[in-house]
Formats: C-alpha cells, structure tokens, sequence
C-alpha cells in the first residue's frame, strides 16, 4: 500500500503540470502594444498552438490511462506508463520554449531587425511568386527569425523534424540570427532563407541526383560524386543567394567564408558544405553565368590572392585538379538546368536577376549614403544596397542599419488590435 500510496502521488504531480503549456499568445510572451507591428502573424500563433494542442492531447490521454490503471497494474508498468507521460510533458515543454523564445523576442529591443529579416525572407518568396505564379502550393507562412548563439545564421526547415523537440515537426521555417549579425548587409541570410525555398519547392531529391549524375558523367570518379553530392544543398543555397542578391551577395558570402587557410583550405570528409576556398570559386563562376563577368574575374583574383592552395596538403590533390573542369558543370546543373517541380523551368528562371537590377541596386546604395532609403529597392535588393552603401565608406554603419532597418519593420502588415485580441481568444 505504501508503494501505491508513492505512485498516486506522483502521478498528482504529474496531473499537476499537464495543460499548462498546451496554448502560447502574444500577451504571454511578453508582446506589448507597442511592439504589434513587429510580431508574427496571427496564424504564426495559430500553427504554434495547433502543434501544442497535439502534444497536449498525447499528455492527457496517456495521464488518463496511468489514472486509471496504477492501483491494479503491474508496478513495473505503471512506472514504465508514468515515464510516456513524462516524455510527452518533456515534448511540450521544450515545443513551448521554442515558440515562447523566437516569439517573446518581439518584445525586446532587438524586435524592429527581426521584423526587418522577416519583411526579407518574405520577399524572396515573393520574388517567386512573382517570376512563377502557382509554383508554390497553397499559402505559405513565411519564415519567422529569432536571435541567438551561434557563428553564423542557420536555418529550421518547414516539416523538419526536430531533434530539439523530441521528434515534432517544425510547423514553419525559422531563421536563427547571430546576435551580433542584425544589420541588413548580411547575405549569409540570403542563403539561409535559400535553403527554405530549396525545401519548399520541393526539388531537394531532384536536385542532389541531377549533381550526381552530372558529375559522374563528367569524371566517372565515385569519390568525386559522393563529395559534390554531399554540397548539393550548400551548393544550391549559395546560387540562389546570388540571384536573389546579385554580386554584392557574392561578396558578403566571401566575406562571411575568409578565415586564415588552414580553415579554408580545409576539405572536411563527409562534411555538407564544400571546402571554402572552392566554395568561393564556385560563386565566382556564379557571376560569370550571370553575366557579371569582371565582379566574377575581381572576385577570383581577391580570393586566389589570399589562399594559394598549391603550397597546401589539406585539400585533396583530384578535387583541386578537376575543379575548373566540374564547377562550371555543377553550377550549370544546379542553376540553369530546368526541373520537372519548377515546371521545367531553372532556378535562374524563377528567380532572376538582370544587369538592370545590379543597377538600381547601385543607385540605392547611393541614396543610402545621402540618408535616405531607396523605397524603389525590393528589400531582398536593400540588403545588397546596405552592403555597397557599407563599402564606401561614407556613412556610419549604424546609420544604414537604422535606416534599413526601420524602413523594413515598417513594410510588413502589422496585426491589428483585432487580429491581436482574436487570436488571444482563441489560444484561451
């Protein structure tokens, strides 16, 4: 009886903490007046709470069955049904710290630059939407972006399942910002947001097996293959940065990937991301396709001039000496060959980038630098502008950041009082 007794009580305790987490508002994250036109949408709060309901249901069904069976069951099964009760508890809790951390942050100071990524991510998939209506099926929710740790941004696919919480599906993409990278300039976001379109266009099996094939044609070397089929995604992010970007995108990833060479000539067997000093090469091939061919030539001479990978052994000697051979073929294959889920259209089709828009790109960064925001820019092309406005010199960095910034937070819908209101009805 005394063991009984011991059980019921913590089964109590366990009743006690089921449900609590089983909703999440905009109030209860911290989301004040003034902060509604940064936060997320009110169906960003809906798929937030539709997933939690789910895991609520679990915990309440499996909690009803140990209600019901700990007196007469088996010790050794009632402890086993206590700890699925206690995994499900485990699964809401950290479900609800994710959303209560990438949602409570509108609520702080670093809201107006998160707001600014979101109106980014948004206009890539515009961007889309734009060059190939219907691509797309059904509505989306757009990414939603988060600071935190971490070197460098990196992204939650929509649908992943999540390590973090326990097996659940991400229920929309989820962008995570370095603190200290929160100005408009950073094309490593560009990339980032390109791994969600990559994702949700669906063409992620195409697209690693096209490289494979192309590659094992062009070499019939197995090694060489399994490497460039491993970068397919990285690879696949950095292109559609560019056209998303343009040439300035190309810089900032350099930028982002310069580090002393025993990093960059460092090839990473069974690693996802090529080996950064190709990495760079194969951008730069990227603008000649484009038709960018002297940022292309300026690029590779910048880039070769700080790494000479001949007088280095970490980079396999095969994957160097047939480097100007494949990447040419590996950009065409990922960038200009057509897919059947793009409607047998290319990347560079949906997403296209001309000579004109590296034009006004240009003109923006110019009325960046007299303390004006270009309203003319789409604000995919605002980050490229920010980082020519940021090369020039001629205007302090935090100064293109809180124009950029507060002109972006500004271009998304904000949620009305009544989208607010509504929305905390419904999660009570």
């Amino acid at each position: 009886m005394e063991v009984r007794a011991f059980l019921r009580m913590k089964i109590q305790m366990l009743a006690a903490r089921a449900g609590r987490l089983a909703s999440i508002t905009p109030t209860a994250v911290g989301i004040r007046p003034q902060d509604w036109s940064y936060a997320p949408s009110p169906n960003h709060f809906k798929a937030a709470n539709q997933r939690l309901a789910k895991i609520d249901r679990e915990v309440m069904k499996r909690l009803n069955h140990v209600q019901q069976t700990w007196a007469t069951a088996p010790i050794p099964r009632v402890l086993a049904d206590i700890a699925l009760v206690e995994r499900e508890l485990d699964r809401a809790r950290r479900a609800f710290g994710l959303f209560f951390e990438i949602f409570g942050q509108r609520g702080s100071a670093f809201a107006p630059s998160l707001d600014a990524y979101d109106a980014i991510a948004a206009d890539c998939y515009t961007a889309i939407h734009q060059a190939a209506p219907r691509l797309f099926q059904g509505s989306l929710l757009k990414p939603v972006t988060y600071m935190e740790h971490g070197y460098s941004p990196a992204t939650m696919r929509r649908g992943v399942v999540l390590s973090r919480l326990l097996g659940e599906p991400n229920p929309f993409p989820i962008i995570r910002i370095p603190w200290d990278r929160d100005n408009p300039w950073q094309a490593v976001f560009l990339h980032e947001v390109a791994h969600n379109l990559q994702a949700d266009l669906g063409i992620w099996q195409e697209n690693r097996q096209a490289v494979l094939h192309r590659v094992l044609r062009g070499t019939t070397d197995p090694a060489l293959t399994q490497t460039y089929s491993r970068w397919h995604k990285e690879i696949f992010a950095d292109l559609a940065a560019l056209l998303l970007g343009g040439p300035a995108a190309a810089w900032g990833m350099a930028i982002f990937l310069a580090n002393p060479s025993t990093r960059t000539l460092t090839y990473r067997p069974g690693g996802a991301h090529p080996t950064a000093y190709l990495r760079v090469l194969i951008l730069a091939e990227m603008l000649r396709r484009m038709r960018f061919e002297a940022e292309s030539n300026h690029l590779k001479r910048v880039w070769q001039g700080l790494y000479q990978p001949a007088t280095s052994r970490r980079l396999p000697a095969r994957l160097l000496q047939t480097a100007d051979r494949l990447i040419p073929k590996v950009v065409d294959e990922i960038a200009y060959q057509t897919r059947q889920n793009l409607g047998q259209r290319a990347l560079a089709d949906i997403i296209p980038f001309t000579t004109q828009d590296q034009k006004w790109i240009k003109a923006g960064a110019k009325t960046l630098v007299t303390g004006k925001v270009p309203t003319h820019l789409p604000p995919r092309h605002l980050v490229s502008a920010s980082a020519y406005a940021l090369s020039s010199g001629k205007v302090a960095p935090n100064k293109i950041s809180q124009l950029v910034t507060a002109h972006l937070a500004n271009s998304n819908d904000p949620p009305t009082l009544t989208s607010i209101a509504t929305q905390e009805a419904l999660a009570a």
